[in-house]
């Protein structure tokens, strides 16, 4: 049982050499004085080749009872062979049989009978072993320690912050309760407000990828109840500050998708563009302009935040990564700094996809009065949030950040139908198992 390789370790070069690969079985194919088992594992595949001539009818025996999706651990010796997958296959001396899979199966997961997405997810311990979805979790795992490396490597510290909390991170009812021992609780919908509080503690440069949690009752493509947040902030830093270190974290995750995930791109049919720096500015203004000329949104008005129709008619029309910026304060948060030469407006922005909103941010007010004003002005109570409020009465340096949606990214990354499909187990509305 001892498995020596992968499937993507073994190379024809290694011909003549003996093996144990250990997975699940793909496919049986007998043709009579010819059998083949396709031995499916996290990698890939690997065709053993059975001769009834050479290889001993025990082992034969033991392949022809088997079901699809057997877990099985084979021994042989590599032979190079140009048309079987990965260019080699594998002569049995050995198969040993750890699990055998009930029929029917729950869906088929080399494809070839589709499956809706809800079945998908209901059945998800199978689904998941699909080369195509395998190969979507592989590309997830890849850009997150691309993200990390790079915000690493331009001084940021790495944070955990509290997911239970006593009160909501913007106000607001969109907030899971949950009973913490003799009081209410929450589930946190952003590490915003501690992530700021590590300006004050002099931290710097800060980040965190973690989950968040949203009581939105949305039914659509892209949004999740449970998501995971990439949060960043940055002190003595301006917006444009924070859009420079978000959009070359994008481009960095692209980029090293695009050279380490080879394999899985051309599983998943994808040919992986990284989008050039710096990425188009479009000021609010301009794109409730664009979004107007769509028939579908030319009720908006300046002040209105974007619908989703909105989105796609701007994004159309730009047709590449953008940000969006010069927001009405009246419609950001209450940390978004307002412009100094017109206060109307906010040094807050969004980033943008054609297809969605990938991250929002801002310079954030770091002057306590002002910030507790901003917190009165949206109908807030400043004493709710003493806790936070403190850190910006002993010296708080000017900061800005981000929050960027890892399932988003992905999704649009990987062009995914639903956002479900960027998650091993998605929770929305409706779904709270598996």
């Amino acid at each position: 049982m001892k498995r020596t390789h992968y499937s993507r370790d073994i190379t024809p070069a290694m011909n003549g050499s003996a093996v144990t690969v250990n997975g699940w079985v793909h496919e049986i194919r007998d043709f009579g004085g010819l059998a083949f088992l396709i031995l499916r594992d996290r990698e890939g595949l690997v065709q053993v080749t059975m001769p009834k001539k050479k290889v001993s009818k025990e082992i034969v025996d033991t392949v022809k009872g088997l079901s699809r999706e057997s877990v099985v651990s084979v021994t042989g010796d590599v032979k190079a062979m140009e048309k079987a997958p990965n260019g080699y296959e594998l002569i049995p001396t050995a198969i040993e049989v750890l699990s055998q899979a009930d029929a029917p199966l729950p869906l088929d997961p080399t494809g070839k009978v589709p499956a809706e997405l809800d079945t998908r997810l209901d059945a998800r311990f199978m689904d998941l072993r699909s080369p195509e979805v395998t190969a979507v979790f592989y590309v997830r795992a890849n850009m997150i320690r691309a993200i990390r490396d790079y915000l690493s490597s331009q001084g940021c510290l790495e944070i955990a912050s509290p997911k239970i909390v006593a009160t909501a991170t913007e106000g607001g009812t969109e907030l899971f309760p949950i009973s913490y021992f003799e009081r209410e609780a929450f589930l946190n919908q952003s590490p915003q407000l501690y992530k700021q509080m590590m300006m004050a503690g002099g931290m710097d440069r800060v980040y965190e990828i973690g989950p968040i949690f949203r009581a939105e009752e949305h039914a659509t493509r892209k949004h999740l109840n449970e998501a995971t947040s990439i949060d960043v902030e940055l002190s003595f830093a301006t917006e444009e500050d924070a859009m420079k270190l978000l959009e070359n974290t994008v481009a960095y995750a692209y980029g090293y998708v695009k050279e380490h995930c080879q394999a899985q791109l051309k599983v998943l049919n994808v040919d992986l563009q990284v989008p050039k720096t710096p990425f188009k500015r479009l000021c609010y203004k301009d794109a409730i302009e664009i979004a107007k000329k769509d028939p579908e949104c030319a009720d908006i008005e300046y002040g209105d935040d974007l619908s989703t129709q909105a989105e796609h008619a701007v994004g159309q029309a730009i047709g590449e990564h953008y940000f969006i910026v010069d927001w009405p304060t009246s419609i950001r948060a209450f940390y978004s700094q307002p412009c100094e030469n017109d206060p109307s407006i906010c040094k807050a922005f969004d980033l943008m996809h054609p297809r969605m909103e990938l991250a929002s941010g801002a310079q954030r007010e770091h002057r306590y009065e002002m910030l507790v004003k901003k917190m009165e002005e949206k109908g807030l109570s400043p004493e709710s949030f003493k806790f936070y409020l403190d850190a910006f009465k002993y010296g708080m340096p000017p900061h800005a950040g981000w929050g960027l949606g890892a399932e988003r990214l992905l999704q649009t990354m990987l062009n995914l139908n639903n956002i479900r499909e960027a998650v091993l187990f998605p929770r929305d509305r409706v779904r709270l198992t598996p």
